[in-house]
């Protein structure tokens, strides 16, 4: 307890889902939050339950207004600021390459990219009058490897973790330390909204998308917003002081590629032309799983 005591942060995308377990998290061991959403009545109830040590500011990040607001909030309600967590995104739009659009590009971009630059635009002033702070941004192991969610979102991430690379050697003369994290599947309302579903119906069924997702990866348990509030902990705090421009993979190994059974079925064709029969092949992925 208490590995963030005497510290303030801004966590966007707060309300719900990684940043409400990132704000719950950061509270719990001694921080100061500005919870930045654009969810009023989950604001609301965050503030009422953390009284005193967090505040709820409306902020849209695809406005470059509300970002300095809620970095202003910060110094204005606490006095300074010494973790940004731009956390705040959706799916955004699910077109092909052949068929995207310059409105479904902008929104993407300004939602995931330009928020996170601008939010390290005003975190940086005051962060460096101070002597120091930590920026970390949520990524997506979609920015890392193909397959793992539409192509603006996968795009936007890859620029995100870029972002975190060319930004870290400019900031660390000034004491502060950037960097991301890429979860895999965590079971959040975003797999909900990227397919129309109204966020209050899939909030309701967190716990069953956490048990479809258990097998996808070589830990076989779905993972969870604590999950990744635990790694944005550890980027926050002094234990991460040595620790910069790195993105920090949270994804229960699913980046490593089938195991067991499925990774063995990968080979199946080739064994089946080999002439191995099925009852061969079954003790084989038996073996080996």
């Amino acid at each position: 307890m208490g590995r963030l005591e005497g510290k303030v942060a801004v966590v966007t995308g707060a309300a719900s889902g990684i940043g409400r377990g990132t704000v719950d998290l950061f509270v719990a061991e001694g921080a100061r939050v500005i919870a930045a959403d654009i969810q009023d009545d989950k604001g609301a109830r965050l503030e009422e339950e953390h009284k005193g040590r967090a505040r709820y500011v409306r902020c849209d990040v695809s406005v470059e207004k509300d970002i300095e607001a809620a970095v202003a909030a910060a110094t204005g309600s606490f006095g300074r600021l010494d973790v940004l967590f731009n956390n705040a995104g959706t799916g955004g739009a699910r077109d092909q390459a052949d068929a995207v659009t310059a409105e479904g590009f902008d929104q993407v971009m300004h939602l995931h990219v330009r928020a996170a630059l601008f939010g390290m635009k005003y975190a940086v002033p005051v962060m460096r009058a101070q002597g120091g702070g930590s920026i970390v941004s949520t990524a997506s192991v979609a920015g890392l490897q193909a397959g793992f969610g539409p192509v603006l979102y996968s795009i936007a991430k890859a620029a995100i973790i870029h972002m975190t690379r060319v930004t870290a050697p400019q900031l660390a003369p000034s004491n502060i330390r950037v960097n991301c994290i890429c979860p895999g599947l965590i079971a959040t309302n975003i797999f909900a909204s990227a397919m129309g579903v109204p966020s209050q119906l899939g909030e309701t069924r967190l716990d069953a998308i956490a048990e479809a997702s258990k097998h996808s990866q070589p830990i076989a348990r779905g993972g969870r917003p604590r999950d990744i509030a635990e790694a944005a902990l550890y980027l926050a705090g002094d234990e991460a002081s040595f620790v910069t421009g790195q993105a920090l993979v949270v994804d229960g190994g699913i980046t490593l590629g089938p195991s067991g059974v499925s990774q063995m079925s990968v080979f199946a064709p080739i064994v089946q032309a080999l002439g191995i029969d099925a009852e061969t092949l079954a003790w084989m992925t038996a073996a080996r799983s």
